[in-house]
């Protein structure tokens, strides 16, 4: 359905996107994840043709994004990371507006919209305008607007930034029906938590290149750790100096929080403690976890996914 073939971007001297290759197959959701500043949007932007590639591809069901053929493009729909919605039209008219661009109209277009408003449980609020809704809601509807003329491949970029957890809830369900339907889906996040829970396949981009392309089995069979420690300390700690310690596989710190790998908490736990200690390092809270893609991350680049 989708082939993402080496995609390169640059502006100026700065390479955003950099041989950028993955791959989907219909009913796939793959997940894009990586850090702000990974080259998650632009690469979305290439898939559905918004900007163009400075080299490489991308092919939907075997036919360039890039063609003039507008039949192609009208496969694909687009859920910005900005909201895209007019305030001062009604929900059901935001969406017969995005249907007519896409050559939707009369009782097709009409059907259409209902039935995509349906799916995202704002069949109620038909009548009702933007301006009137939450954040989540607004969100919703914008996934809504992406779906009215049934595409088959759907690109949504950070699609939950700055709701409450219910909305996203009801985002990630509305995604599992899609997915159940057949609906190709691309979804860029940093929250791994968001990718562990939806994607058959996940990408993880930093820098503007793919560090690690797997299932998520495939990703946990590289994790280097078992578990990890997350300290809150005061002061800076020697990180170089703490991976020295028995045990120790991994170790970041930002903003005075300390995120460690170990192989085992019941002995590397007291051994990080007591190395804290010897520095003079005073621990205001400590708690444990098994280790997860954030620690893959970690052990990747170095640094945390939401550096």
């Amino acid at each position: 359905m989708l082939q993402v073939q080496h995609l390169h971007k640059a502006y100026a001297a700065r390479q955003v996107v950099s041989d950028v290759s993955f791959s989907a197959e219909p009913g796939q959701i793959i997940g894009l994840l990586g850090p702000n500043g990974a080259g998650k949007t632009t690469t979305v932007s290439m898939i559905c043709g918004l900007t163009a590639p400075d080299q490489g591809s991308v092919l939907l069901s075997g036919q360039r994004i890039d063609t003039d053929d507008s039949a192609v493009k009208r496969k694909v729909g687009f859920v910005p990371q900005d909201i895209a919605l007019y305030e001062g039209l009604s929900a059901l008219g935001n969406l017969e507006i995005f249907g007519a661009l896409y050559g939707l109209k009369g009782a097709q277009l009409r059907q259409s919209s209902l039935a995509a408003l349906e799916l995202v449980g704002l069949a109620d609020r038909a009548r009702d305008k933007p301006d009137t809704f939450s954040g989540g809601m607004k969100r919703r509807l914008n996934i809504a607007c992406a779906l009215v003329h049934d595409p088959d491949i759907l690109l949504l970029d950070e699609p939950t930034v700055g709701i409450d957890p219910q909305s996203r809830n009801a985002i990630f369900d509305n995604l599992e029906t899609l997915k159940a339907r057949g609906k190709t889906m691309v979804y860029t996040t940093h929250y791994m938590e968001e990718a562990e829970r939806l994607c058959d396949r996940i990408v993880i981009m930093d820098h503007g290149k793919v560090i690690a392309n797997d299932t998520l089995a495939g990703l946990y069979r590289q994790l280097p750790v078992s578990a990890t420690l997350e300290i809150d300390v005061d002061g800076e700690v020697d990180i170089a100096m703490l991976k020295q310690l028995a045990g120790v596989k991994t170790a970041a710190q930002e903003n005075g929080r300390l995120v460690v790998g170990v192989d085992s908490l019941s002995t590397s736990a007291s051994t990080v403690l007591a190395w804290l200690a010897a520095g003079s390092h005073r621990v205001m809270r400590i708690s444990s976890g098994r280790a997860n893609l954030e620690t893959l991350f970690l052990a990747l680049t170095g640094r945390q996914l939401r550096d």
